[in-house]
């Protein structure tokens, strides 16, 4: 399956800030992508690229005062399967974890275990260990949970959506990172994309999504507490403990956001008129006339 994916976002500063942004897939997930990613700052300036502690992709640039538009557009192959499912996958010891996934059992910014770690033990503590209890963690947060857009809030912590019951996708998946750390199964926290493929489309324009990776019987394995579906062609960004490791874009110092556009859409069928891809109504690029 193929998916093309992008952005085009429009900043506005009062002065240059250096500004950070990882919206562009791990080295790892580039490898299946259908040619090169085609990015840009205008007005241009130099950008740097580097790897940041978790092996996102980092880009990195200063923009002259006013308006800023960055733009990305990609074509990447996926299995087109939905996300594995292995129901004996089990939880591992403390003891015989790998050194690198034990930063995934620990408290982190939005992940405050230290206040959950009762409330996680009361209501998964009797759980069988394994993908089942996993599921059931997933199963109590979405049912929980109710998102609402108009609520997103930049500070809320896994805490406060438990308390509150309000959330957006990093919300979902914050309170189930933290509830899966107190029960001492490592989790950890993935941006990416995830378009409305084989599911009806949603009424929201369409937005970078949120989702968590679980440690099971040594690797690991997809959940959507979001969603709390096995869903098909995910894309992934960056991972790291919470949304502070990997913010989608970071300016040193203030920015107003103009414009936002992201797009994740299957490419069904050749273009042979634009010598190219038809594109989806609805997408930036799609062609009047020409069947998608």
């Amino acid at each position: 399956m193929l998916i093309r994916y992008g952005y085009r976002i429009s900043i506005q500063t009062e002065t240059p800030a250096m500004t950070v942004i990882k919206m562009s897939p791990r080295p790892e997930v580039m490898l299946n992508a259908r040619g090169p990613e085609v990015f840009s700052v205008s007005p241009a300036v130099p950008v740097d690229s580097y790897l940041d502690e978790f092996g996102n992709l980092c880009r990195r640039f200063t923009p002259a005062a006013g308006e800023t538009v960055i733009t990305a557009d990609a074509v990447m192959g996926v299995s087109g399967l939905p996300d594995p499912v292995w129901p004996a996958a089990e939880e591992m010891p403390l003891d015989q974890l790998p050194d690198h996934v034990l930063v995934y059992t620990l408290g982190s910014r939005y992940c405050d275990t230290d206040r959950l770690a009762e409330p996680a033990w009361k209501l998964f503590g009797a759980i069988p260990p394994g993908w089942g209890r996993v599921q059931a963690v997933l199963d109590w947060v979405a049912g929980h949970l109710t998102f609402d857009y108009q609520k997103a809030d930049a500070t809320r912590t896994a805490y406060d959506a438990y308390r509150s019951g309000d959330a957006v996708c990093r919300d979902f998946a914050h309170l189930a990172i933290a509830f899966l750390r107190c029960l001492n199964i490592p989790a950890r926290y993935v941006n990416g994309h995830l378009g409305d493929i084989g599911v009806p489309a949603a009424d929201d324009p369409m937005d970078f999504s949120a989702w968590i990776e679980v440690w099971l019987s040594g690797r690991w394995w997809t959940f959507d507490p979001r969603n709390n579906a096995h869903r098909v062609g995910r894309i992934v960004l960056a991972y790291g403990r919470d949304a502070a490791d990997v913010p989608m874009l970071n300016t040193f110092g203030p920015h107003v956001l103009k414009d936002f556009e992201v797009w994740t859409d299957e490419i069904t069928t050749p273009d042979p008129a634009a010598g190219g891809i038809a594109m989806p109504p609805g997408h930036p690029d799609h062609v009047p006339g020409v069947a998608a």
